[in-house]
């Protein structure tokens, strides 16, 4: 079995060391790559084509949700998770329109971004929002 291919795009530095530790602690998880915004980040997965992106909404140049619209676009069934602090100002049903799968709070326990990467990979179904945060 491969791993699933991860791409993390976040502004801060640590934020991307701890989510690429973390996952990379689990089995079946890689962390393919890291982008510190949007516009890399966007660049990065049209490059290495990952199987989910870890995406913060907050970042300078292009932020998370400007990301999501234009990676919506160019690539419809990637899975994209966002990972905020904001995670509670956002519906799922707007999260849901703009293609994020599942939207999981920086504040939160770090394995409900783990479960979130497994259920958006293994269900295959990119627009799938659990709603969960």
């Amino acid at each position: 079995m491969t791993a699933t291919r991860i791409l993390v795009v976040d502004d801060s530095a640590s934020v991307r060391r701890l989510v690429k530790t973390y996952l990379e602690a689990h089995p079946g998880l890689a962390v393919i790559d890291e982008a510190e915004d949007g516009a890399e980040g966007v660049v990065k997965a049209r490059a290495l084509k990952p199987d989910v992106v870890v995406l913060d909404l907050a970042m300078p140049r292009m932020n998370g949700w400007q990301a999501a619209a234009v990676l919506r676009k160019l690539m419809p069934r990637l899975p994209i998770i966002l990972f905020t602090m904001h995670a509670g100002v956002l519906s799922p049903s707007t999260a849901q329109d703009a293609g994020i799968a599942a939207i999981v709070s920086k504040a939160g326990p770090m394995d409900a971004l783990v479960t979130e990467v497994r259920r958006v990979t293994d269900s295959g179904a990119a627009s799938a929002f659990a709603g969960r945060s």
